[in-house]
């Protein structure tokens, strides 16, 4: 076995849309790169066939993932979040419940283009929780890859621990059906947004490494 190739186990653990993600990513970047023929004529057959995966394991038409595509250009890279870790006196943390999968889960957004991942977190708490807030800590950049039932794209989350200054919490109806100050270990895994249970257990242990000085 090669050094550092993943085990079978390893293997498995692996959604088959990662793969798709990975391939129709390699295929676009190399649309807009190359200049060979040759080598655009595979690229295109790449995604090609990774919008026919697309559509058979999503309900999006095929010519709304192909227009997404096309109107992202340059490298193509994973999509970025910023998320809020807000904690009261009590240790609990300010989640949203949100509308989309109605799970539970902290206040973030995909960062905007010329925005800091700073500015997303900062914006996301003012539209979706109608609060003035600061940025104290950052607690830590991390990675979930493309999954069926989740989400179509390789995520990086970008986590911060954050302040409320103003404002009264008031959700934001279209994204956020309730907000909520909720101790992280009352919830069960599958009450948590995708992977903000370890957004959350991560941010709060940075906290407590805050206070404690470190």
């Amino acid at each position: 076995m090669n050094e550092g190739a993943p085990t079978d186990d390893e293997s498995r653990r692996h959604d088959a849309f990662a793969l798709v993600d990975e391939v129709q990513a390699i295929a676009r970047t190399g649309l807009h790169f190359s200049e060979s023929p040759f080598d655009r004529e595979r690229y295109a057959r790449l995604l090609e066939a990774s919008l026919r995966e697309y559509d058979g394991r999503t309900t999006m038409e095929p010519s709304a993932v192909r227009n997404r595509f096309e109107s992202e250009i340059g490298y193509v890279t994973a999509k970025v979040g910023a998320d809020a870790a807000v904690f009261d006196e009590d240790d609990r943390i300010l989640l949203a419940h949100r509308a989309d999968d109605e799970k539970w889960g902290l206040i973030a957004g995909w960062v905007d283009p010329n925005e800091s991942p700073e500015g997303t977190v900062v914006r996301e708490l003012a539209e979706e929780a109608g609060v003035d807030a600061r940025v104290d800590r950052l607690v830590g950049v991390f990675f979930r890859e493309a999954h069926a039932g989740e989400h179509p794209h390789g995520t990086v989350s970008i986590v911060y621990l954050c302040s409320i200054t103003g404002g009264t919490l008031r959700p934001q109806l279209h994204e956020v059906s309730e907000l909520a100050w909720r101790a992280i270990d009352d919830l069960e895994s599958d009450e948590w947004h995708h992977h903000h249970e370890l957004l959350a257990r991560a941010a709060r242990d940075a906290r407590w490494r805050m206070r404690a000085g470190l």
